[in-house]
């Protein structure tokens, strides 16, 4: 038996219980979390804004140490240091052939069947496959990647999605090149470690964007030389800092219409608008055709930062190693399990950047 928390409904609020976790089958892993940190897809998931079967265990983004190993398992062994990987590819549809891992139409099947049970004997569904937000989980090989040396187990957490998805944004998605401008919508775990992305790419101007004051000094620290409350003439501010054009990039990490209409509006004429953030189906954003043609922008989505996991930490842990990424100064709050009900609160409200659930 292991403690978690459970979503048991949607919208419902998470309870702390002993779940019957069994030992991994043929081609599984067991891990023992260090650290899981709580994104906003947690929140999505938990409020029915993305689709989860219930009851639940959530939690995506986590590094731990392999306890157990099924029959069939050669890439681990116990006493490996893992990152967990929420959408491994197939290597075999339709995307994986074209050489979109991140678009991988069978990543996120484990989601849909039951890993565990509760006390009681109902069965539980993993969260994105991964199920984090517990003092262990199992999960498929494919969802485990060998954590390289000289990055610190806990903080290692954030690779397996804020890092990952702000970094491939910036460097997969929108490409930003040395020199160009940049504004990042949303300081929280993604949008942190996209500013630190640019600053690494050599961007110039890097425009940090949040409703939320309080911050303007993580995104100073992480690489912003710009910081700009949300307001109405947010697009407008971000063209006169940009000598009246607007950014060579717009990366949107909020998921509203609002916002990425603003980002849009912020971008230059032949400039990238990209989107990371994770909207509702009911939000709806608008042009015009004659504006399309005008500007001459591109506007792209993100999945996962376009990121090959496998090959990308790597570069990380480079750059980590390096003192060119700074995992420890993304995280704002280190909690328990019983503290993320107050993270979901607080990323509602725009407060901090990344929260980690510590075991």
């Amino acid at each position: 038996m292991v403690r978690a928390a459970v979503l048991p409904e949607i919208n419902a609020p998470l309870e702390l219980q002993e779940i019957d976790l069994p030992q991994p089958g043929p081609g599984q892993v067991r891990v023992r979390l260090a650290a899981a940190g709580v994104c906003h897809s947690d929140l999505s998931l938990s409020n029915g804004t993305l689709r989860q079967p219930v009851p639940a265990v959530l939690g995506h983004e986590g590094a731990g140490t392999v306890i157990a190993v099924g029959d069939g398992v050669t890439g681990v062994a116990p006493g490996d240091p893992v990152v967990l990987n929420w959408a491994p590819s197939c290597g075999s549809c339709h995307y994986c052939g074209l050489g979109e891992p991140w678009l991988c139409a069978n990543a996120l099947t484990g989601a849909a069947e039951l890993y565990a049970r509760t006390s009681e004997g109902r069965g539980l569904y993993p969260g994105l496959g991964s199920a984090a937000f517990a003092e262990e989980t199992v999960v498929s090989a494919q969802a485990v990647l060998l954590l390289p040396d000289g990055v610190p187990l806990t903080d290692a957490a954030l690779l397996g999605c804020a890092v990952l998805t702000g970094y491939g944004a910036i460097h997969h998605a929108a490409q930003v090149r040395a020199g160009e401008s940049v504004a990042v919508f949303g300081v929280g775990g993604v949008g942190l470690a996209a500013i630190q992305a640019a600053r690494i790419a050599g961007a110039g101007t890097i425009v940090a964007v949040d409703i939320s004051a309080g911050k303007e000094e993580l995104a100073r620290t992480a690489g912003a030389t710009d910081f700009l409350l949300s307001a109405p003439d947010t697009a407008k501010r971000i063209r006169k800092l940009t000598g009246g054009h607007g950014t060579d990039v717009a990366v949107e990490c909020v998921g509203r219409a609002e916002t990425i209409r603003t980002a849009w509006d912020a971008t230059r004429r032949g400039g990238r608008t990209t989107v990371v953030g994770i909207g509702g189906k009911d939000q709806q954003v608008s042009f015009s055709a004659l504006e399309l043609f005008h500007f001459g922008r591109t506007l792209s989505g993100c999945v996962y930062g376009n990121c090959d996991p496998a090959k990308d930490l790597p570069l990380l842990a480079d750059h980590i190693r390096a003192g060119r990424l700074d995992l420890a100064g993304m995280v704002t709050d280190r909690i328990g399990l019983d503290g993320i009900p107050a993270a979901f609160d607080a990323m509602i409200s725009g407060r901090g950047g990344r929260t980690l659930v510590v075991f």
